[in-house]
């Protein structure tokens, strides 16, 4: 049974009349009394019985053009609340960021994208960067603010770049070094993120080209957090040059030129962006130098 069947079968029980219902809908006469027949042998039941002044519902008739109202009615709703999600003025962008972006970057694109989109509702998604790939893999969310560009059928705009530091206690023997090398952090006990996580490849790929395996003493997903450990004596850390001095840290510049981190915008270019996300994506391209 076809949608238009249920329409069809409505459209009969209001007017109560073969011949006036096929004119407004304009069938022929013979074409609705096939599909009458076609949905009652369907259903196993009559639902009109002929009477002089044309067609009157049976009970079996009136619970079927209940349910039918109610079937059509949610069909127009669904498509309604679609187009509505759709709709690049009034639209829903799924948007996952990593953790260490929640104050900083993050709120100050979303600023800027709703001073231009206001009616645009972004739902926010906070997450690691092996959920993120994951997410936009299956499709729960469209974009991602990330610092790794996953492998495969993905867009990038660059939207910063972070100046990584060697992050120490303040009453660490290295307090006043002005720069450290990553050779220096061989016999250091360093706080960093857990294995699967992409700002742990990120450091892990760094000291290995510069020799080092680090021993690792605790580990946190959260930046902010393994500052408050570096604080509390527990180790070092490289981080991201803003969550120095949060807690009392201090931030060392390093000797190389690969300690940096690129946080860009990153979506699937394999399947087609919806209205919405596809406008926050071109406000990100045509804006990234000003925004990051």
């Amino acid at each position: 049974m076809h949608l238009r069947d249920l329409e069809w079968l409505l459209a009969l029980a209001e007017h109560g009349h073969v011949t006036e219902t096929a004119a407004a809908l304009g069938v022929s006469q013979p074409t609705l009394s096939r599909a009458l027949a076609r949905i009652e042998a369907d259903l196993g039941a009559r639902l009109f019985e002929r009477v002089p002044a044309g067609v009157v519902l049976t009970p079996h008739g009136e619970l079927v053009v209940a349910g039918a109202r109610d079937l059509t009615a949610r069909h127009d709703q669904l498509r309604a609340d679609l187009a509505g999600q759709l709709d690049p003025d009034s639209g829903t962008v799924r948007l996952a960021f990593l953790d260490s972006m929640s104050t900083s970057l993050v709120p100050l694109v979303l600023r800027e994208f709703h001073a231009r989109a206001p009616a645009v509702r972004v739902l926010l998604t906070q997450e690691p960067h092996h959920d993120i790939t994951r997410d936009l893999a299956s499709g729960a969310v469209e974009l991602a603010i990330t610092s790794w560009l996953p492998p495969g059928p993905f867009g990038w705009v660059a939207l910063q770049e972070e100046r990584l530091v060697l992050v120490v206690p303040p009453n660490h023997r290295w307090k006043a070094r002005r720069r450290i090398t990553l050779e220096d952090l061989a016999d250091e006990d360093l706080v960093t993120t857990p294995h699967g996580f992409g700002y742990r490849t990120l450091i892990d790929d760094l000291l290995a080209r510069a020799g080092v395996r680090p021993n690792v003493s605790f580990e946190s997903a959260d930046l902010a957090t393994i500052e408050g450990l570096v604080s509390a004596g527990l180790g070092v850390a490289v981080l991201p040059a803003q969550f120095a001095g949060h807690t009392g840290t201090i931030g060392i510049p390093l000797a190389s030129s690969a300690a940096r981190r690129t946080i860009g915008l990153t979506w699937r270019t394999d399947r087609e962006l919806a209205p919405p996300a596809a406008r926050f994506v071109e406000f990100v391209a045509s804006n990234a130098a000003r925004i990051g």
